[in-house]
């Protein structure tokens, strides 16, 4: 395994993390038991989580995950030998989402980071979190795929000096030791960085944003601030939900897998556009081609960017996370990075 500093702490993170999202809807506790057991044991050691796991949040089955992760630790002691994230869930994107969290009262205030952080540490049964994250801001803008800038007037929002101010005291008394943002923008990113300056308050030192070969638009604006700012990227979905592992090609649907039908994923349509399928395509013949796996292909190249501190890589069996842990033994030569610049010159961020 491979290790790079997470932002500008002392910490070290696997170049390949551990997601978790699936972990209580298509992983059981004993899988996630046996994931984080083989994933420690291939020298991983960041493991993400989030309060509103597992994805599709349900009022029956949220905070699973974060249960599953704490019984795990419970059993192994291992607390010291990992890098443990969570996330505050963002507001509703829309009237009745996730009322089952906090009956949908999800502010980045003082009040609900404490309430939110409580709850994440007793299930996790730890008492500090490595990497407390916000899942996504409070305030309209453009994350989870939505291009265009969502202006809405007068709208209420907690200041990001607020939220600062908070996660602060949640520094100071020891539940956390550094605090990031997630599915976050250049502006806010900028804001969180002036106003901790301003403020003496502690640093964002990450960012979690999608970035894969579909989803290359972190490049565009946030790239600089990991370069420059040492922000490092957590890149989830580096694989686009399995998507460029090849195995929806010519309309497959794979028996249990996230995005065949019938499963709850809907909301990830933008991985099954005719743009997207195309793109696919180029990057899986490109990994033919040079006799590599499709995936391997996908995180390597993730991983190989120099403002990505790890690429969060879930998987639903053993033999994917064994799969996508050897990536990590993989250099790209030039002439398959040339390659996969030829096709995304073709088809650019199909699936923002």
């Amino acid at each position: 395994m491979k290790y790079r500093p997470l932002g500008n702490t002392d910490l070290q993170v696997s170049v390949i993390g551990l997601g978790t999202m699936t972990w209580g809807h298509q992983n059981s506790e004993a899988d996630a038991h046996a994931q984080l057991d083989y994933a420690l044991s291939r020298g991983v050691n960041l493991v993400d989580s989030a309060e509103m796991y597992p994805t599709p949040s349900r009022a029956e089955t949220w905070g699973d995950t974060e249960r599953f992760i704490g019984s795990w630790l419970a059993r192994t002691k291992r607390r010291q030998d990992i890098v443990l994230t969570s996330k505050i869930v963002g507001p509703p994107r829309q009237a009745g989402h996730m009322a089952h969290i906090r009956d949908g009262r999800t502010r980045f205030d003082r009040k609900f980071l404490g309430a939110a952080l409580d709850a994440s540490l007793d299930r996790l049964q730890t008492d500090y979190l490595d990497l407390y994250q916000l899942h996504w801001p409070e305030r309209s803008a453009n994350f989870f795929g939505r291009r265009e800038y969502p202006w809405v007037e007068g709208e209420e929002s907690t200041s990001i000096e607020e939220t600062l101010t908070a996660l602060a005291e949640l520094v100071k008394a020891g539940k956390v030791r550094h605090i990031g943002v997630s599915n976050e923008t250049p502006w806010g990113v900028a804001e969180f960085l002036k106003q901790s300056e301003r403020l003496g308050l502690p640093r964002i030192v990450s960012i979690q944003n999608p970035y894969s070969l579909l989803n290359r638009v972190y490049e565009l604006g946030l790239s600089e601030f990991s370069h420059r700012e040492r922000v490092g990227l957590l890149a989830y979905s580096p694989l686009a939900f399995g998507v460029l592992s090849g195995k929806y090609l010519n309309g497959a649907q794979p028996e249990g897998a996230r995005l065949s039908a019938g499963s709850a994923y809907g909301r990830f349509a933008r991985y099954a556009s005719a743009e997207a399928g195309q793109a696919v395509s180029g990057y899986v013949e490109v990994a033919r081609r040079h006799d590599l796996s499709p995936a391997q292909l996908a995180l390597a190249f993730v991983a190989s960017r120099p403002f990505v501190a790890s690429a969060l890589s879930g998987a639903t069996s053993l033999e994917q996370l064994r799969e996508n842990l050897a990536s990590v033994d993989l250099e790209l030569g030039e002439e398959v990075l040339a390659d996969i610049e030829a096709v995304h010159a073709r088809l650019p961020n199909p699936a923002p």
